[in-house]
């Protein structure tokens, strides 16, 4: 939870203050609700998901049905990251891909589930405003405080690079639909490919044709005019410069209240994503033929070394724990976050297994290999495919309004431990803002991997997050209370060497 004015922020500072002049039964020094920040205030985001606005609490009870709280985790969790499903399954191999989502939905949701008890193991200490952050300042002090910023920022940063490298996709084969459209040029890619209405490529197979955009025009138009556009809208050359025009001043701008109205359309992109991939699955059939360890022309083995690449991007596709805590505040029904919270991880879990099964199994093998199957599944269908233009418009203009959100956030953060104020000057921010940009613009030029992005800073992000600060301050909650028993240590460093480990495999593997 974002307190993003100055203001907001001075007056959390008194009211943590007030609140230790007396014992947490005492509600004499409880601040009135006419000092607590506005609800447009209040924001709370999900690393490739979405960022939004949250309503406030009255006497901290919120008015949320369970099915709205469970469809908020479930909306702000899923994201982008279920275009690089598929990959991964490939990664991991089709057996061992469903296993893995399976189990690395059942584990980030017991460590989300104690993100969400660690409050209430702190004895005689008032922490119903308190998010996970400050319960990692209660335990670990001044360095707890810095490394939640640290890997925050990374989670952030890291989700606007990738945001960045998918609107350049996304406006590059926007863009070629429509001047094909246009000037009714039939352009045939040069990559491999099946045949019919339904035609699936293989673009990877084409990475050593020189052309960057590599089609070939057969029309009796203007090709002097069709090569002049193919030099100046090239994917990584061009386009990913042609967004700094739109997104660097909506960057700057003080408020991004505007931009949260748009939240439906993130849940739009998923609902129109899961139509496509079972409308394609239903004319393409079903492709599979299981081979356990050995791999042949067109198809993987169940089983592959690379399953570390598909836990880094579940790591991040699963990951809510920072701001699990503000989304159950808002429950009506307290006494059922556990069941909400279990719901909508299975619901998540079923939409990722759903998505990636589809695409993974109807992927036409033969003639094309499942290697095929590319970090964003709907680079597998040509830019003139109807369905594929919708969903990259959906896609495109979602997140160019969930962009300015997580820009803001990084700004709040940043800018106000360092200046005390989230918006010092315009130079500030500018600096800051060109830094996130670039970092945005270089990926896009130079790596535009969005499975290889997803999974270095899920997996570094979920270190601490996910398997690190939740299992510590559970095992120190017990210490203190006497109560830490040897299977409960076994379980939870377990876990956090797990989370090593799957940081450690990006970097191997």
């Amino acid at each position: 939870m974002q307190r993003v004015t100055d203001e907001a922020s001075a007056m959390n500072k008194r009211i943590h203050y007030y609140s230790r002049l007396t014992s947490p039964a005492d509600r004499a020094l409880i601040a009135p609700d006419h000092v607590l920040p506005a609800p447009d205030e209040i924001y709370v985001y999900s690393p490739l998901g979405t960022a939004f606005k949250v309503d406030s609490c009255t006497d901290g009870y919120g008015k949320n049905s369970s099915l709205v709280t469970i469809f908020m985790i479930w909306n702000t969790m899923m994201g982008t990251s279920i275009l690089s499903i598929p990959w991964g399954i490939k990664q991991a191999g089709f057996t061992s891909g469903v296993i893995l989502i399976l189990l690395m939905g059942i584990l980030t949701l017991y460590c989300c589930y104690r993100v969400v008890k660690s409050r209430q193991m702190i004895p005689l200490t008032d922490t119903s405003n308190w998010e996970f952050p400050d319960v990692c300042r209660y335990y670990f002090g001044s360095f707890g405080q810095w490394s939640s910023l640290l890997f925050s920022m990374i989670s952030l940063v890291g989700a606007m690079v990738v945001y960045w490298v998918l609107m350049s996709n996304f406006l590059f084969n926007t863009g070629k639909f429509i001047y094909n459209f246009v000037h009714d040029i039939n352009v045939t890619d040069i990559v491999p490919g099946t045949n019919g209405s339904n035609k699936v490529i293989c673009p990877s197979a084409a990475s050593d044709h020189p052309p960057q955009n590599r089609s070939v025009m057969f029309s009796s138009g203007n090709r002097t005019g069709f090569e002049l556009f193919e030099e100046w809208w090239d994917k990584s050359q061009t386009v990913p410069f042609y967004l700094i025009a739109v997104l660097l001043p909506l960057l700057n701008l003080k408020s991004p209240s505007f931009f949260a109205k748009f939240n439906v359309l993130g849940t739009v992109s998923v609902v129109y994503l899961v139509f496509l991939v079972t409308v394609k699955a239903v004319h393409l059939g079903i492709h599979l033929e299981f081979n356990w360890f050995t791999e042949n022309e067109f198809f993987v083995p169940e089983f592959r070394i690379l399953f570390p690449q598909l836990t880094g991007v579940l790591t991040l596709a699963f990951f809510i724990h920072n701001c699990v805590i503000t989304l159950l505040q808002n429950n009506r029904n307290q006494e059922n976050n556990v069941r909400d919270l279990s719901i909508a991880y299975f619901l998540v879990g079923l939409t990722y297994l759903y998505v990636g099964v589809i695409i993974f199994a109807s992927f036409p093998s033969p003639p094309l290999s499942k290697e095929c199957i590319e970090q964003n599944f709907l680079d597998n269908f040509p830019s003139d495919d109807i369905m594929s233009f919708v969903a990259r418009i959906f896609l495109l203009f979602q997140m160019m309004t969930v962009y300015p959100l997580l820009g803001y956030l990084v700004r709040v953060q940043l800018l106000r431990q360092f200046f005390g104020n989230a918006y010092p000057s315009l130079f500030h921010v500018l600096i800051l803002n060109l830094a996130i940009v670039g970092a945005g613009v270089a990926m896009a030029r130079f790596y535009p991997n969005i499975g290889g992005i997803i999974r270095y800073s899920g997996a570094t992000c979920g270190l601490a997050f996910v398997f690190v600060y939740p299992s510590l301050i559970y095992m120190i909650s017990l210490y203190r209370a006497g109560q830490l028993t040897w299977p409960a240590s076994i379980i939870h460093i377990f876990i956090i060497l797990l989370g090593l480990a799957n940081l450690i495999a990006q970097f191997l593997l």
